[in-house]
């Protein structure tokens, strides 16, 4: 039996001084499958020495001979833990002024797979009842399974995960206590045991703010909702420090944790640098549905009196021309905030000319699981159709409840898990016409990871995911006419139906797709994303293929459902998920490509 404990590579090897080329003293040739080749290419001590012109042939047969352990251990990193290693001195051929060769092959023999895995625990998590699904967690989601190819990537990987799986709930100073990895050579099989200290549980304390200046430090901790006496989450902290850079009054916040002082009540250092009083941007962009467009955007963090924010902002685009102002409130105890807001819009839809005017009021609250928020609204539009000149102007007055419910694994790169989200509003068409009407708009999606039942992790991973995606919706009035424009419905674009133009979709008459906002919509996508590996490892790229279909009727019966059909690409970028596809609309018979980028629900 060999034990293992730390496999280490051979070092970097050093680049030759800057200047002119040296000269080889010799070349090297590696016959090997390609994943030692390229391990030996890049580690193997030999190489270092090619430069060295002066090199002799007793000094370069003692380098090979210490090149024949040097072998070994890199490839023993592979879980080849008996290969045949062969190297040969080749000398130039006469009277062609060439170099001597170094010719290694390297038949690696069986892998070495994983036999028997044991993860124990130390310290607290070991006794402690409440722990029990964190250690089953660690456990269950141990990387390298029996009957895995064992390596010292696989091997160093496995354990850092079971202690980040460790230290990310209640247990902040964990360590890796032992690891030992047993190899038998005979029997190609690795025997791996893993001792984790979990050291004592920890709660959150006191908050403590620094850099706070224009801003109160109660606004640092209504935003950072972390409560005194909670049990300690890595993912707390995380989303804690999200709450505050994404409140605007913020540029930037570190939320770390003191463990130096009694773990019960564990003081949180918040270091906040604050935004400008006073902001303006300027943007220009474009994407495959709007167009170009440029925008123009001011901000008052801490308007004089109210200490309420003010955001103004111009955006003007192909279709689209809009100036809104949004005023909110600072959060309460309750964590609600109060928030007014005016729209006026001028848009493109099809043929049809939309003017919109709008005033809202009312509160909502934000978090990582659930938004929520509740307003009344009056909303006023004219549309003018082109094709007869017509013009309709509605009134309504509504109050409305909205939220989003999000149970992702990680946001914004979600690779299982679902949310759900909705509108509901109840109201009156004012003008001549005055009617009650109800408006109703939900939608979902869930992410399932494939190759579940998979024993490699590799291999589960590789396999990807389905998206499932849907939305439904519906206006509740007797005579649709007399509703404001923008509460009907129209679908078709890159979130919705691709392959189709921005609300393209619109009501179906005698067979004919037409640009018609309808009172009932439906939508369904399905498409499975698979990463895209390189040299066997994961990318940041993964492909796509997607089904969407969509319909939009005044009655639910008339649903004449359009489809589009496409692949795609998606890249984890910095700024969040980019999603590039090519589309087929079956009804239309044309292509088109969608562009997209972040992660929104």
């Amino acid at each position: 039996m060999l034990a293992l404990g730390t496999l280490a590579h051979g070092q970097e090897m050093e680049d030759p001084a800057p200047g002119t080329p040296q000269p080889s003293a010799f070349e090297m040739h590696i016959d090997a499958p390609k994943d030692i080749a390229a391990l030996l290419e890049r580690h193997l001590e030999l190489q270092r020495y090619r430069v060295l012109p002066d090199l002799s042939d007793a000094e370069l047969q003692s380098l090979m001979r210490s090149a024949q352990q040097d072998t070994s251990d890199l490839v023993a990193t592979l879980g080849y833990f008996s290969p045949e290693i062969h190297i040969r001195l080749q000398a130039p051929d006469a009277g062609t002024g060439g170099v001597k060769a170094v010719h290694i092959a390297v038949i690696p023999g069986p892998q070495t797979l994983v036999g028997g895995v044991h993860v124990g625990f130390a310290g607290e998590i070991a006794q402690d009842a409440a722990s029990q699904a964190q250690r089953q967690s660690i456990q269950d989601l141990w990387s390298l399974a029996p009957g895995d190819p064992f390596s010292q990537t696989a091997w160093d990987a496995a354990k850092q995960q079971a202690l980040k799986q460790l230290i990310s709930r209640r247990y902040a100073t964990g360590r890796l206590l032992t690891s030992r990895a047993d190899v038998d050579p005979d029997t190609a099989r690795a025997e791996l045991e893993l001792q984790l200290d979990s050291g004592p549980a920890y709660r959150i304390g006191r908050l403590e703010v620094q850099g706070n200046q224009r801003y109160s430090a109660d606004l640092v901790r209504r935003f950072a909702r972390l409560q005194p006496g909670a049990d300690y989450e890595l993912s707390a902290l995380v989303e804690a420090q999200q709450r505050i850079t994404d409140s605007g009054y913020y540029d930037s916040a570190y939320v770390t944790m003191d463990v130096a002082g009694d773990p019960a009540r564990a003081p949180v250092n918040v270091q906040v640098k604050e935004a400008s009083m006073q902001k303006a941007v300027f943007g220009i962009g474009a994407s495959t549905d709007s167009g170009a467009r440029w925008s123009a955007e001011h901000t008052y963090n801490q308007v004089p009196g109210i200490d309420w924010r003010a955001v103004n902002k111009v955006m003007v685009s192909r279709d689209n021309s809009s100036f809104s102002s949004d005023w909110t409130s600072q959060p309460g105890e309750s964590l609600w905030r109060w928030a007014t807001s005016l729209l006026v819009q001028q848009d493109l839809v099809g043929a049809i000319e939309v003017q919109t005017r709008r005033v809202r009021a009312g509160r909502f609250t934000t978090d990582a699981a659930l938004d929520q928020s509740y307003y009344l609204q009056f909303e006023r539009t004219e549309a003018l159709y082109q094709e007869n000149n017509q013009r309709n102007a509605n009134e309504a007055a509504t109050a409305n409840y909205a939220f989003a419910w999000r149970n992702f694994d990680s946001i914004p790169f979600p690779s299982s898990g679902w949310g759900l989200g909705g509108e509901l509003s109840a109201g009156t068409v004012m003008g001549s016409q005055q009617e009650p009407f109800s408006r109703v708009l939900l939608r979902g999606s869930a992410y399932q990871p494939l190759g579940l039942g998979l024993d490699n992790l590799f291999a589960r991973q590789h396999a990807g995911r389905l998206v499932v995606r849907a939305q439904a919706g519906g206006v509740f009035v007797n005579d649709a006419s007399n509703v404001p424009f923008n509460q009907l419905f129209l679908t078709g674009g890159d979130n919705t139906v691709r392959g189709y133009k921005h609300e393209e979709l619109g009501v179906t008459r005698d067979g004919v797709l037409t640009a018609e906002a309808g009172r009932f919509v439906a939508t369904a996508g399905v498409e499975w994303q698979r990463p895209i590996v390189r040299n066997g490892l994961m990318t940041d790229w993964e492909t796509t293929v997607f089904v969407d279909t969509g319909a939009v009727a005044n009655r639910v019966e008339e649903f004449s459902f359009k489809t589009g059909v496409g692949v795609g690409a998606r890249w984890r970028s910095p700024i969040g998920p980019l999603q590039i596809d090519a589309a087929y609309g079956v009804a239309t018979q044309s292509y088109r490509l969608h562009l997209n980028v972040g992660f929104v629900f």
